[in-house]
């Protein structure tokens, strides 16, 4: 297909994440944040036992750690995603929680040299404040920075359950526990919204758009790109947030806003092209710190 048909599966990869990430906030007001979690990882866990068909025999303990602490990290990233967004833009959100991964692509690097790449996203954060942290809600940014926290330990989760499992089995089962912990705190939010046929509908529809179409497409596309390409594509999310943001839920950024963002870009692709070489994990998930979260 050569590079270019695979760089447009990445971005339509990209924009299908932020536009189930709009349709969930256009649905908060009926399901609750928790309560999209809730269908979002239930719906993705039934698709991938449906594909994986994974054994629950045979496994070691530390198969099982792995699986449930992965699980319990899908639930916590999704959760304070989710909160967030409630109370912040789109790409306000996304740009906070890129954050988590790029911290820990810097220190895996150990180069002094890597460093410039915080000062960069720092600054970026400070431009991010725009007319005044005051317009920026205190428990959305809380809420964002956990995501951020949350996605890095996703990184690392999900490369040890890929160490301990084969193909997409632990992804599977990770997401089922992930479903199961989001049940009780899901149901308390949505309701009888849950009830409604139209509501399961667009909560499968986010489920499919913000986890298993842009994680079939990645997987297509990194089998034509090498990895470092695949990262910078990546690090366009909070470009495609804004985006999705502004021309889905008319959510606009100022001008120091939008210049924030930018040198968030920056530096997560500086830290991309400066990395060393990541392992990739057994699941032939995207190995790259700044690959978007499947779930």
């Amino acid at each position: 297909m050569g590079r270019t048909p695979a760089i447009g599966l990445v971005l339509v990869g990209l924009a299908c994440q932020e536009v189930g990430a709009s349709i969930a906030v256009l649905l908060f007001p009926q399901a609750g944040p928790l309560g999209m979690v809730m269908m979002r990882l239930f719906f993705a866990a039934v698709v991938l036992l449906l594909i994986a068909r994974p054994s629950l025999r045979g496994r070691s303990v530390r198969a099982w750690r792995s699986v449930v602490w992965f699980g319990v990290v899908l639930a916590v990233m999704n959760g304070l995603f989710y909160l967030a967004l409630e109370r912040l833009p789109l790409g306000v959100t996304v740009t906070i929680e890129v954050l988590g991964p790029l911290v820990l692509s810097i220190v895996a690097a150990r180069r002094a040299a890597a460093w410039l790449w915080a000062l960069l996203a720092f600054a970026g954060v400070v431009a991010l404040g725009g007319g005044g942290w005051d317009r920026l809600d205190f428990w959305g940014v809380l809420f964002a920075l956990g995501a951020a926290a949350s996605w890095a330990l996703y990184i690392l989760a999900s490369a040890e359950t890929g160490r301990q499992t084969r193909g997409l089995d632990g992804l599977a089962l990770a997401m089922s526990v992930g479903a199961l912990l989001s049940l009780p705190f899901g149901w308390v939010d949505a309701g009888t919204a849950l009830l409604r046929p139209e509501i399961l509908a667009l909560g499968f529809a986010v489920a499919m758009l913000s986890s298993m179409v842009p994680y079939a497409l990645e997987l297509i596309a990194l089998r034509r790109v090498t990895a470092s390409v695949f990262g910078i594509l990546m690090t366009l999310g909070p470009a495609t947030a804004s985006l999705a943001g502004f021309l889905l839920l008319g959510q606009g950024l100022n001008v120091l806003e939008i210049f924030g963002i930018v040198l968030v870009i920056a530096a997560s692709m500086g830290a991309v092209l400066t990395a060393p070489k990541p392992v990739s994990p057994s699941t032939g998930a995207p190995d790259d710190p700044f690959g978007e979260p499947v779930a």
